[in-house]
Protein backbone atom coordinates (compact mmCIF):
# COMPACT_ATOMS: atom_id res chain seq x y z
CA UNK A 1 0.00 0.00 0.00
CA UNK A 2 1.34 3.93 -1.33
CA UNK A 3 0.41 5.84 2.19
CA UNK A 4 1.65 9.82 2.09
CA UNK A 5 5.42 9.83 3.15
CA UNK A 6 6.42 9.96 6.59
CA UNK A 7 6.72 13.92 8.12
CA UNK A 8 10.04 15.09 9.48
CA UNK A 9 8.64 15.92 13.15
CA UNK A 10 10.75 14.11 15.39
CA UNK A 11 7.94 13.88 18.04
CA UNK A 12 5.82 11.79 16.12
CA UNK A 13 6.89 8.20 18.26
CA UNK A 14 4.69 6.35 15.66
CA UNK A 15 6.51 7.46 12.63
CA UNK A 16 10.13 7.07 14.30
CA UNK A 17 9.38 3.51 15.89
CA UNK A 18 7.95 2.40 12.16
CA UNK A 19 11.39 3.73 11.01
CA UNK A 20 13.62 1.72 13.43
CA UNK A 21 11.65 -1.41 13.00
CA UNK A 22 11.76 -1.53 9.34
CA UNK A 23 15.16 -3.10 9.00
CA UNK A 24 16.67 -5.37 6.16
CA UNK A 25 17.76 -8.75 6.75
CA UNK A 26 16.04 -8.78 9.90
CA UNK A 27 14.90 -11.93 10.66
CA UNK A 28 11.41 -11.80 11.48
CA UNK A 29 10.54 -14.75 10.08
CA UNK A 30 12.72 -16.84 13.20
CA UNK A 31 11.75 -14.47 15.80
CA UNK A 32 7.90 -14.81 14.77
CA UNK A 33 8.23 -18.77 14.68
CA UNK A 34 10.49 -18.64 17.69
CA UNK A 35 7.45 -16.93 19.81
CA UNK A 36 5.09 -19.07 18.39
CA UNK A 37 7.37 -22.38 19.35
CA UNK A 38 7.50 -21.04 23.00
CA UNK A 39 4.19 -19.83 23.40
CA UNK A 40 3.30 -23.73 22.86
CA UNK A 41 6.13 -24.86 25.23
CA UNK A 42 4.58 -22.78 28.41
CA UNK A 43 1.16 -23.79 27.70
CA UNK A 44 2.03 -27.37 27.45
CA UNK A 45 4.04 -26.79 30.66
CA UNK A 46 1.01 -25.42 31.94
CA UNK A 47 -1.39 -28.33 30.85
CA UNK A 48 1.47 -30.79 32.55
CA UNK A 49 0.74 -28.90 35.84
CA UNK A 50 -2.50 -29.05 35.78
CA UNK A 51 -2.29 -32.64 34.59
CA UNK A 52 -0.87 -33.46 37.88
CA UNK A 53 -3.94 -32.14 40.03
CA UNK A 54 -6.33 -33.83 37.51
CA UNK A 55 -4.04 -37.21 39.50
CA UNK A 56 -5.89 -35.89 42.64
CA UNK A 57 -7.81 -38.85 44.09
CA UNK A 58 -10.06 -37.23 46.16
CA UNK A 59 -12.81 -34.05 45.68
CA UNK A 60 -11.74 -30.56 47.40
CA UNK A 61 -13.18 -30.70 51.14
CA UNK A 62 -15.83 -27.86 50.24
CA UNK A 63 -17.19 -30.49 47.67
CA UNK A 64 -16.75 -33.77 49.68
CA UNK A 65 -20.29 -33.90 50.66
CA UNK A 66 -21.76 -32.97 47.14
CA UNK A 67 -19.74 -35.07 44.63
CA UNK A 68 -19.91 -38.78 44.77
CA UNK A 69 -16.20 -40.80 44.15
CA UNK A 70 -17.57 -42.05 41.30
CA UNK A 71 -18.62 -38.82 39.88
CA UNK A 72 -15.36 -37.09 40.92
CA UNK A 73 -13.40 -39.51 39.53
CA UNK A 74 -15.42 -39.05 35.83
CA UNK A 75 -15.02 -35.64 36.09
CA UNK A 76 -11.61 -35.18 37.39
CA UNK A 77 -9.66 -38.11 35.98
CA UNK A 78 -11.40 -39.77 33.09
CA UNK A 79 -13.09 -36.18 31.44
CA UNK A 80 -10.35 -33.85 33.18
CA UNK A 81 -8.16 -35.97 32.03
CA UNK A 82 -9.36 -36.71 28.04
CA UNK A 83 -9.46 -32.91 27.67
CA UNK A 84 -6.11 -32.50 28.98
CA UNK A 85 -4.86 -34.79 26.29
CA UNK A 86 -6.52 -33.87 23.39
CA UNK A 87 -5.57 -30.07 24.33
CA UNK A 88 -1.55 -31.08 24.43
CA UNK A 89 -2.05 -33.12 21.13
CA UNK A 90 -4.57 -30.90 19.55
CA UNK A 91 -2.28 -27.74 19.98
CA UNK A 92 0.86 -29.67 18.55
CA UNK A 93 -1.27 -30.08 15.82
CA UNK A 94 -1.93 -26.79 15.10
CA UNK A 95 1.48 -25.34 15.99
CA UNK A 96 2.97 -28.06 13.10
CA UNK A 97 0.28 -26.25 11.02
CA UNK A 98 1.41 -23.25 11.43
CA UNK A 99 5.29 -23.88 11.43
CA UNK A 100 4.34 -25.77 8.25
CA UNK A 101 2.60 -22.81 6.87
CA UNK A 102 5.39 -20.22 7.53
CA UNK A 103 8.17 -22.77 6.77
CA UNK A 104 6.72 -23.48 3.42
CA UNK A 105 5.65 -19.93 2.40
CA UNK A 106 2.17 -20.94 2.07
CA UNK A 107 0.87 -17.25 2.19
CA UNK A 108 3.21 -16.15 -0.53
CA UNK A 109 2.42 -18.78 -3.15
CA UNK A 110 -1.75 -18.80 -1.94
CA UNK A 111 -1.20 -15.39 -2.50
CA UNK A 112 0.01 -15.84 -6.66
CA UNK A 113 -2.43 -19.08 -6.52
CA UNK A 114 -5.50 -16.30 -6.26
CA UNK A 115 -4.04 -14.04 -8.08
CA UNK A 116 -3.97 -16.24 -10.93
CA UNK A 117 -7.38 -17.18 -10.61
CA UNK A 118 -8.42 -13.63 -10.56
CA UNK A 119 -6.10 -12.92 -13.74
CA UNK A 120 -7.57 -15.74 -15.59
CA UNK A 121 -11.42 -16.00 -14.62
CA UNK A 122 -12.05 -12.82 -13.32
CA UNK A 123 -12.65 -9.32 -15.16
CA UNK A 124 -10.13 -6.74 -15.23
CA UNK A 125 -12.15 -4.59 -12.87
CA UNK A 126 -12.34 -6.74 -10.21
CA UNK A 127 -8.21 -7.67 -10.37
CA UNK A 128 -7.41 -5.06 -8.21
CA UNK A 129 -5.78 -5.75 -4.22
CA UNK A 130 -9.41 -5.57 -2.03
CA UNK A 131 -10.69 -8.31 -5.13
CA UNK A 132 -7.46 -10.27 -4.49
CA UNK A 133 -7.85 -9.58 -0.75
CA UNK A 134 -10.97 -10.84 -0.19
CA UNK A 135 -10.41 -14.23 -2.80
CA UNK A 136 -7.14 -14.78 -0.81
CA UNK A 137 -9.12 -14.64 2.60
CA UNK A 138 -12.04 -16.95 1.61
CA UNK A 139 -9.15 -19.36 -0.10
CA UNK A 140 -7.49 -19.59 3.41
CA UNK A 141 -10.85 -20.05 5.46
CA UNK A 142 -11.66 -23.37 2.77
CA UNK A 143 -7.90 -24.86 3.81
CA UNK A 144 -8.70 -23.96 7.36
CA UNK A 145 -11.50 -25.53 7.56
CA UNK A 146 -10.51 -28.78 5.99
CA UNK A 147 -7.37 -28.79 8.05
CA UNK A 148 -9.18 -27.91 11.55
CA UNK A 149 -12.06 -31.07 10.28
CA UNK A 150 -9.63 -34.06 12.06
CA UNK A 151 -9.44 -32.45 15.59
CA UNK A 152 -13.02 -31.12 15.52
CA UNK A 153 -14.43 -34.38 14.27
CA UNK A 154 -12.11 -36.39 17.20
CA UNK A 155 -13.22 -33.56 19.76
CA UNK A 156 -17.52 -34.00 18.87
CA UNK A 157 -17.84 -37.48 17.89
CA UNK A 158 -15.41 -38.99 20.31
CA UNK A 159 -14.01 -37.34 23.25
CA UNK A 160 -17.59 -35.69 24.03
CA UNK A 161 -19.20 -38.98 22.93
CA UNK A 162 -17.68 -40.76 25.26
CA UNK A 163 -18.84 -38.78 28.42
CA UNK A 164 -22.31 -38.16 26.90
CA UNK A 165 -22.35 -34.58 25.93
CA UNK A 166 -22.60 -34.85 22.16
CA UNK A 167 -26.17 -34.62 20.92
CA UNK A 168 -25.17 -33.84 17.54
CA UNK A 169 -25.79 -36.64 14.70
CA UNK A 170 -23.21 -36.33 11.66
CA UNK A 171 -25.89 -34.42 9.49
CA UNK A 172 -25.87 -31.92 11.69
CA UNK A 173 -22.32 -31.50 11.98
CA UNK A 174 -22.01 -31.01 8.56
CA UNK A 175 -24.58 -28.85 7.97
CA UNK A 176 -23.14 -26.64 11.26
CA UNK A 177 -19.87 -26.78 8.85
CA UNK A 178 -21.60 -25.48 5.72
CA UNK A 179 -23.71 -22.75 7.09
CA UNK A 180 -20.55 -21.30 9.58
CA UNK A 181 -18.79 -21.54 5.71
CA UNK A 182 -21.46 -19.39 4.24
CA UNK A 183 -21.77 -16.87 6.63
CA UNK A 184 -17.84 -16.27 6.37
CA UNK A 185 -18.38 -15.89 2.44
CA UNK A 186 -21.46 -13.53 3.10
CA UNK A 187 -19.90 -11.41 6.06
CA UNK A 188 -16.41 -11.42 4.99
CA UNK A 189 -16.48 -9.86 1.63
CA UNK A 190 -18.07 -6.70 2.71
CA UNK A 191 -16.02 -6.17 6.14
CA UNK A 192 -12.35 -6.95 4.38
CA UNK A 193 -13.81 -4.63 1.71
CA UNK A 194 -14.59 -1.79 4.07
CA UNK A 195 -11.85 -2.46 5.99
CA UNK A 196 -8.94 -2.27 3.29
CA UNK A 197 -10.67 0.99 1.90
CA UNK A 198 -10.29 3.07 4.82
CA UNK A 199 -6.79 1.63 4.78
CA UNK A 200 -6.36 2.60 1.08
CA UNK A 201 -8.12 6.51 1.61
CA UNK A 202 -6.94 8.15 4.89
CA UNK A 203 -3.63 7.52 4.82
CA UNK A 204 -1.47 7.32 7.88
CA UNK A 205 -3.70 8.03 10.75
CA UNK A 206 -6.24 5.22 9.12
CA UNK A 207 -6.50 3.50 12.76
CA UNK A 208 -9.12 6.29 14.03
CA UNK A 209 -10.97 5.32 11.12
CA UNK A 210 -10.96 1.55 11.22
CA UNK A 211 -11.41 2.00 15.12
CA UNK A 212 -14.80 3.23 14.26
CA UNK A 213 -14.93 1.06 11.69
CA UNK A 214 -14.85 -1.89 14.25
CA UNK A 215 -16.71 -0.22 16.91
CA UNK A 216 -19.57 0.47 14.08
CA UNK A 217 -19.38 -3.17 13.16
CA UNK A 218 -19.65 -4.61 16.50
CA UNK A 219 -22.93 -2.53 17.09
CA UNK A 220 -24.61 -3.85 13.73
CA UNK A 221 -23.54 -7.29 14.72
CA UNK A 222 -25.48 -7.13 18.15
CA UNK A 223 -28.15 -6.08 16.27
CA UNK A 224 -28.72 -9.18 13.53
CA UNK A 225 -27.23 -11.87 15.60
CA UNK A 226 -30.37 -12.77 17.23
CA UNK A 227 -32.32 -11.50 13.87
CA UNK A 228 -30.73 -13.61 11.19
CA UNK A 229 -27.68 -15.29 12.64
CA UNK A 230 -28.60 -17.18 15.57
CA UNK A 231 -31.66 -18.76 13.91
CA UNK A 232 -29.63 -20.65 11.15
CA UNK A 233 -28.19 -22.91 14.31
CA UNK A 234 -30.48 -23.10 16.94
CA UNK A 235 -34.16 -22.27 17.78
CA UNK A 236 -35.43 -19.32 20.41
CA UNK A 237 -38.86 -20.20 21.84
CA UNK A 238 -40.77 -17.56 23.93
CA UNK A 239 -40.39 -19.02 27.86
CA UNK A 240 -43.75 -20.40 28.54
CA UNK A 241 -45.74 -18.53 31.49
CA UNK A 242 -45.04 -20.32 34.79
CA UNK A 243 -43.14 -19.89 37.87
CA UNK A 244 -39.72 -19.77 36.24
CA UNK A 245 -41.15 -16.80 33.71
CA UNK A 246 -42.52 -15.13 36.75
CA UNK A 247 -39.71 -15.41 38.80
CA UNK A 248 -37.03 -13.73 35.77
CA UNK A 249 -39.64 -11.41 34.82
CA UNK A 250 -39.70 -10.16 38.95
CA UNK A 251 -36.16 -10.20 38.99
CA UNK A 252 -35.74 -7.87 35.79
CA UNK A 253 -38.14 -5.56 37.34
CA UNK A 254 -36.48 -5.29 40.92
CA UNK A 255 -33.35 -4.43 38.94
CA UNK A 256 -35.09 -1.86 35.95
CA UNK A 257 -33.31 -4.49 33.59
CA UNK A 258 -34.49 -3.60 30.39
CA UNK A 259 -36.27 -7.26 29.39
CA UNK A 260 -38.19 -7.45 26.14
CA UNK A 261 -37.98 -11.57 25.57
CA UNK A 262 -37.17 -14.60 27.78
CA UNK A 263 -35.99 -17.23 25.29
CA UNK A 264 -35.66 -20.81 25.84
CA UNK A 265 -32.98 -22.41 23.43
CA UNK A 266 -32.83 -25.90 21.80
CA UNK A 267 -28.98 -26.14 23.11
CA UNK A 268 -29.55 -29.82 24.29
CA UNK A 269 -29.55 -30.85 20.09
CA UNK A 270 -25.98 -30.71 19.99
CA UNK A 271 -24.71 -30.70 23.51
CA UNK A 272 -25.84 -31.78 27.18
CA UNK A 273 -23.78 -28.57 28.89
CA UNK A 274 -25.83 -26.36 30.48
CA UNK A 275 -26.03 -22.02 30.20
CA UNK A 276 -27.69 -19.11 30.40
CA UNK A 277 -26.97 -15.59 28.99
CA UNK A 278 -28.44 -12.12 27.82
CA UNK A 279 -27.59 -9.91 24.61
CA UNK A 280 -29.13 -6.53 23.31
CA UNK A 281 -28.74 -3.11 22.66
CA UNK A 282 -29.10 -1.14 26.11
CA UNK A 283 -32.71 0.02 26.08
CA UNK A 284 -33.53 -3.58 24.89
CA UNK A 285 -32.36 -6.90 26.03
CA UNK A 286 -33.13 -10.32 25.68
CA UNK A 287 -32.52 -13.40 27.79
CA UNK A 288 -31.50 -16.83 26.76
CA UNK A 289 -32.05 -19.60 28.88
CA UNK A 290 -30.66 -23.43 27.56
CA UNK A 291 -33.21 -25.98 27.91
CA UNK A 292 -31.01 -28.34 29.19
CA UNK A 293 -30.58 -25.80 32.36
CA UNK A 294 -34.37 -25.78 33.22
CA UNK A 295 -34.11 -29.40 32.71
CA UNK A 296 -31.67 -29.94 35.26
CA UNK A 297 -32.42 -27.35 37.79
CA UNK A 298 -35.53 -26.02 40.17
CA UNK A 299 -36.92 -22.79 38.95
CA UNK A 300 -34.84 -20.93 41.84
CA UNK A 301 -32.11 -22.25 40.58
CA UNK A 302 -32.54 -20.99 36.98
CA UNK A 303 -33.32 -17.43 38.46
CA UNK A 304 -30.33 -17.83 40.97
CA UNK A 305 -28.00 -17.87 37.88
CA UNK A 306 -29.89 -15.33 35.97
CA UNK A 307 -29.33 -12.71 38.84
CA UNK A 308 -25.34 -13.65 38.81
CA UNK A 309 -25.79 -12.68 35.38
CA UNK A 310 -27.59 -9.83 35.58
CA UNK A 311 -25.30 -8.57 38.17
CA UNK A 312 -23.09 -8.17 35.61
CA UNK A 313 -25.13 -6.18 33.87
CA UNK A 314 -26.08 -3.97 37.34
CA UNK A 315 -22.56 -3.35 38.40
CA UNK A 316 -21.41 -1.91 34.81
CA UNK A 317 -19.13 -5.33 33.83
CA UNK A 318 -20.46 -5.72 30.36
CA UNK A 319 -19.97 -1.99 30.01
CA UNK A 320 -16.74 -1.66 31.07
CA UNK A 321 -15.54 -4.94 28.98
CA UNK A 322 -17.13 -3.02 25.76
CA UNK A 323 -15.01 -0.59 26.26
CA UNK A 324 -11.86 -2.48 26.87
CA UNK A 325 -12.16 -4.29 23.39
CA UNK A 326 -12.76 -0.80 21.86
CA UNK A 327 -9.42 0.03 23.90
CA UNK A 328 -7.70 -3.16 22.48
CA UNK A 329 -8.84 -2.58 19.35
CA UNK A 330 -7.63 1.09 18.50
CA UNK A 331 -4.35 -0.18 20.06
CA UNK A 332 -4.27 -3.10 17.60
CA UNK A 333 -4.65 -0.78 15.31
CA UNK A 334 -3.08 2.06 16.04
CA UNK A 335 0.01 -0.62 16.47
CA UNK A 336 -0.57 -1.76 12.94
CA UNK A 337 0.20 1.30 11.65
CA UNK A 338 3.37 0.89 12.40
CA UNK A 339 3.79 -2.20 10.94
CA UNK A 340 1.96 -1.94 7.65
CA UNK A 341 4.86 -0.12 5.80
CA UNK A 342 7.64 -2.38 6.87
CA UNK A 343 9.26 -4.19 4.10
CA UNK A 344 11.80 -6.04 5.92
CA UNK A 345 8.44 -7.57 7.49
CA UNK A 346 6.97 -8.58 4.40
CA UNK A 347 10.36 -9.82 2.90
CA UNK A 348 11.13 -12.50 5.59
CA UNK A 349 7.52 -14.05 4.72
CA UNK A 350 8.75 -13.92 0.73
CA UNK A 351 6.51 -10.97 -0.31
CA UNK A 352 9.66 -9.07 -2.05
CA UNK A 353 7.67 -7.20 -4.80
CA UNK A 354 4.03 -6.74 -3.25
CA UNK A 355 2.86 -5.85 0.16
CA UNK A 356 -0.54 -6.56 0.45
CA UNK A 357 -2.26 -4.39 3.21
CA UNK A 358 -4.30 -7.96 4.50
CA UNK A 359 -0.67 -9.70 4.20
CA UNK A 360 0.80 -7.42 6.44
CA UNK A 361 -1.99 -7.31 8.78
CA UNK A 362 -1.48 -11.13 9.14
CA UNK A 363 2.09 -11.02 9.65
CA UNK A 364 1.60 -8.13 11.77
CA UNK A 365 -1.17 -10.20 14.39
CA UNK A 366 1.60 -12.78 14.27
CA UNK A 367 4.21 -10.37 15.63
CA UNK A 368 1.67 -9.33 18.36
CA UNK A 369 1.50 -12.77 19.82
CA UNK A 370 3.55 -12.66 22.73
CA UNK A 371 1.86 -9.02 23.39
CA UNK A 372 -1.59 -10.76 23.70
CA UNK A 373 -0.72 -13.30 25.62
CA UNK A 374 -0.20 -10.81 28.15
CA UNK A 375 -3.51 -9.17 27.60
CA UNK A 376 -5.50 -12.29 27.48
CA UNK A 377 -4.02 -13.35 30.96
CA UNK A 378 -5.08 -9.81 32.30
CA UNK A 379 -8.51 -9.71 30.99
CA UNK A 380 -8.80 -13.37 32.72
CA UNK A 381 -7.90 -11.93 36.32
CA UNK A 382 -10.09 -9.19 35.42
CA UNK A 383 -12.82 -11.34 34.58
CA UNK A 384 -12.41 -13.79 37.17
CA UNK A 385 -13.02 -10.44 39.51
CA UNK A 386 -16.09 -10.05 37.42
CA UNK A 387 -17.39 -13.18 38.76
CA UNK A 388 -16.92 -12.89 42.08
CA UNK A 389 -18.25 -9.60 42.23
CA UNK A 390 -21.39 -10.90 40.45
CA UNK A 391 -21.86 -13.98 42.67
CA UNK A 392 -22.01 -11.37 45.55
CA UNK A 393 -24.83 -9.46 43.79
CA UNK A 394 -26.86 -12.66 43.62
CA UNK A 395 -25.82 -13.38 47.12
CA UNK A 396 -27.21 -9.78 48.57
CA UNK A 397 -30.71 -10.16 46.62
CA UNK A 398 -30.65 -13.69 48.76
CA UNK A 399 -30.05 -15.90 46.21
CA UNK A 400 -26.61 -17.21 47.94
CA UNK A 401 -28.00 -20.76 48.91
CA UNK A 402 -29.78 -21.40 45.39
CA UNK A 403 -26.29 -19.89 43.17
CA UNK A 404 -24.43 -22.29 44.98
CA UNK A 405 -26.73 -25.40 44.41
CA UNK A 406 -27.05 -24.80 41.13
CA UNK A 407 -22.90 -24.23 40.29
CA UNK A 408 -22.26 -27.41 42.29
CA UNK A 409 -25.45 -29.21 39.74
CA UNK A 410 -23.96 -27.06 36.49
CA UNK A 411 -20.52 -28.24 37.78
CA UNK A 412 -21.41 -32.16 38.01
CA UNK A 413 -23.33 -32.27 35.31
CA UNK A 414 -21.00 -30.29 32.72
CA UNK A 415 -17.94 -32.77 34.56
CA UNK A 416 -16.02 -29.29 35.06
CA UNK A 417 -13.25 -29.11 36.64
CA UNK A 418 -13.37 -29.10 40.49
CA UNK A 419 -9.48 -28.07 40.97
CA UNK A 420 -7.10 -26.26 39.23
CA UNK A 421 -3.25 -25.75 39.36
CA UNK A 422 -3.10 -21.78 40.06
CA UNK A 423 -0.81 -21.32 37.44
CA UNK A 424 -2.96 -22.94 34.63
CA UNK A 425 -6.25 -21.34 36.18
CA UNK A 426 -4.47 -17.70 36.15
CA UNK A 427 -3.60 -18.00 32.34
CA UNK A 428 -6.50 -19.81 31.38
CA UNK A 429 -9.74 -19.70 33.21
CA UNK A 430 -11.69 -16.18 33.34
CA UNK A 431 -13.82 -17.54 35.90
CA UNK A 432 -12.84 -18.76 39.46
CA UNK A 433 -13.11 -22.44 40.34
CA UNK A 434 -15.64 -23.67 41.75
CA UNK A 435 -14.22 -24.21 45.28
CA UNK A 436 -13.28 -20.67 44.99
CA UNK A 437 -16.65 -19.45 44.36
CA UNK A 438 -18.70 -21.60 47.17
CA UNK A 439 -15.69 -20.29 49.59
CA UNK A 440 -16.72 -16.63 48.51
CA UNK A 441 -20.23 -17.99 48.96
CA UNK A 442 -20.06 -18.84 52.75
CA UNK A 443 -21.24 -22.38 51.25
CA UNK A 444 -19.63 -25.31 53.66
CA UNK A 445 -21.52 -27.82 51.90
CA UNK A 446 -23.72 -28.71 54.90
CA UNK A 447 -26.55 -30.22 52.76
CA UNK A 448 -27.03 -32.35 50.15
CA UNK A 449 -27.36 -30.64 46.93
CA UNK A 450 -27.16 -33.50 44.06
CA UNK A 451 -30.15 -35.33 44.69
CA UNK A 452 -29.74 -39.64 44.17
CA UNK A 453 -30.95 -41.76 41.10
CA UNK A 454 -34.57 -41.98 42.64
CA UNK A 455 -35.06 -38.30 43.51
CA UNK A 456 -33.78 -37.84 40.13
CA UNK A 457 -36.22 -39.65 38.77
CA UNK A 458 -39.43 -38.45 40.72
CA UNK A 459 -38.80 -34.90 40.08
CA UNK A 460 -38.67 -35.62 35.75
CA UNK A 461 -42.57 -37.63 36.80
CA UNK A 462 -43.11 -34.79 38.16
CA UNK A 463 -42.06 -32.32 35.51
CA UNK A 464 -43.61 -34.49 33.04
CA UNK A 465 -46.92 -34.18 34.77
CA UNK A 466 -46.88 -31.08 34.75
CA UNK A 467 -46.93 -30.76 38.87
CA UNK A 468 -45.21 -28.65 41.18
CA UNK A 469 -42.63 -30.26 43.14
Amino acid sequence: VDLPPYGHNKADITQRLAHFLDRPLFPWKKLIVGFSITQYLFEGFLSLRQYQVLKQTRPPKVLQNEVSQEVFDKSQQSYGRAKAKFGLVSGLYGQIQNTAFIYYDVLPKLWTLTGSWLLSYAPARFTGEITHSIVFVLTFMVIQQVISMPTSIYHTFVLEEKFGFNKQTPKLFIMDMLKSQMLGFVLAPPILAGFLAIVQKTGNKFFYYLWLFGAGLQVFMITIYPITILPLFNKLSPLEPGDLKTGVEGLADRLKFPLHELYVIDGSKRSAHSNAYFFGMPWKKHIVIYDTLIEKSKTQEVVAVLAHELGHWSLGHTTRLFGISQAHFFYIFALFSVFINNKSLYQSFGFHKEFPIIIGFILFSDALAPMDTVIKLLMNILSRRYEFQADEFAQKLGYSTELARSLIKLQIQNLSTMDADWMYASYHFSHPILSERLGALGWYGDSKVVESDADSKEEKTAQASGREL
